[in-house]
């Protein structure tokens, strides 16, 4: 499926686990730390125009050679290459399963793609059997003209909602340890979050070359093959991970019911606590996003609270172009449109957040923020019907 035709260029235990979970306590939600104006010294950031004229670009990729891999909900992956010229990337998808929240989604290079070329998505797939989601590796050729399909699927079994697509997920990023991490929705069936045994409302931690359960997973032991895939648990919908560059740690976003949405610091194993499994057998989407009077439960770092904003996709700034905003994590906001900026302490907590004002209530829904070279961020919008966009901002 090609990329929209109206797209254009617009301008140029372990240590494994040591590292995932950090040092200190628990770090505790953030409801008490008011959003706040951004710092007196906060950089002037520009923000320009990539590409346009595109349908949901759910997440996008910066290769080392500059060229920037993007693709489209409904199917299609794109080039922009460093001078700016647009071409769209053949690939076979004739088996994606587009609908709802749920198509081609989650987007990441492999680290070792100068020399690989390979790369990883997430995306719904339609079988004969029925569908579901599926992690899928790909190489594409030196000219990016060709992606070609060379483990289908490297992950598969990842259940989706196949009346609506809800809750598909599903963000892929890569930890330090070189494990492929797959963050996934739980399909709003109420059960999911809470069973071990199904991959849906996870995050998955798994060996890019096979698809197999990382080494120093949690659940290593277990009987059941897809327990020993899970790293964490109790997750509504993972749309965000990132991974800081300096600390390690890992973070993940999920939005929320009306009640709230969350930032999540990683724990080997942790339950996330949301268990919408009603008396009745349906989702009850009244209970809280983090239940506390769940044992061992891991809060969240940053939460929402009423009202929600639909937190999506995270990244962090670093480097000393950023100036001030130098570590912040960043998340897309859908709901009330913009870019939230959280900075964390030592041990996870934050310490404040704010709104990015240049993108403000700007551009609209904001989907994927992904770091670039030092001092350039590319976001991605998600607003539908050709109206979407890749950004690339910088600190002035």
């Amino acid at each position: 499926m090609p990329p929209s035709t109206r797209a254009r260029a617009l301008g140029p235990c372990t240590a494994f686990v040591l590292l995932l979970a950090g040092c200190g306590a628990d770090p505790s939600p953030s409801s008490a730390v008011p959003t706040a104006e951004p710092p007196a010294e906060a950089p002037t950031l520009t923000v320009e125009t990539v590409l346009d004229g595109l349908d949901r670009p759910w997440d996008v990729a910066v290769a080392p050679d500059g060229t920037l891999l993007l693709d489209e909900r409904s199917g299609g992956f794109t080039a922009v290459r460093p001078d700016g010229s647009v071409q769209p990337v053949r690939a076979d998808l004739d088996d994606l399963f587009a609908r709802g929240e749920t198509g081609l989604m989650g987007l990441v290079l492999a680290p070792d793609f100068a020399d690989s070329r390979r790369f990883f998505s997430c995306q719904g797939v339609q079988e004969a059997g029925g569908a579901e989601v599926q992690v899928i590796a790909w190489t594409v050729d030196e000219d990016w003209t060709t992606a070609t399909r060379v483990a289908d699927p490297l992950l598969g079994g990842i259940p989706v909602n196949r009346e609506s697509g809800r809750h598909g997920g599903c963000r892929l990023r890569f930890d330090p340890t070189g494990a492929l991490l797959v963050g996934t929705g739980d399909n709003a069936v109420g059960s999911n979050p809470q069973d071990l045994t199904s991959l849906a409302g996870k995050v998955l931690r798994v060996d890019p070359a096979t698809g197999a359960p990382a080494a120093g997973n949690p659940f290593a032991d277990a009987a059941d093959p897809a327990t020993r895939l899970v790293l964490s648990y109790g997750h509504r919908n993972v749309q965000g991970i990132a991974v800081h560059p300096a600390t390690g740690e890992v973070y993940t976003a999920e939005q929320g019911t009306e009640r709230d949405d969350e930032v999540n610091r990683s724990v080997p194993g942790g339950d996330y606590g949301y268990d919408p499994d009603g008396d009745d057998g349906g989702y009850d989407e009244s209970v809280p996003m983090t239940d506390l009077e769940r044992p061992d439960v891991v809060d969240a770092v940053w939460s929402s609270g009423d009202p929600t904003i639909a937190v999506s996709g995270l990244g962090v700034l670093t480097g000393e172009a950023w100036g001030s905003y130098d570590g912040l994590l960043v998340a897309g906001v859908q709901k009330d449109t913009g870019l939230l900026a959280l900075r964390l302490a030592e041990d996870g907590t934050v310490q404040e957040q704010f709104r990015v004002p240049e993108l403000e209530d700007t551009f609209g829904r904001l989907r994927s923020p992904q770091a670039g070279e030092d001092g350039v961020l590319y976001v991605t919008t998600d607003n539908g019907d050709g109206e979407d966009r890749i950004l690339r901002v910088t600190p002035g």
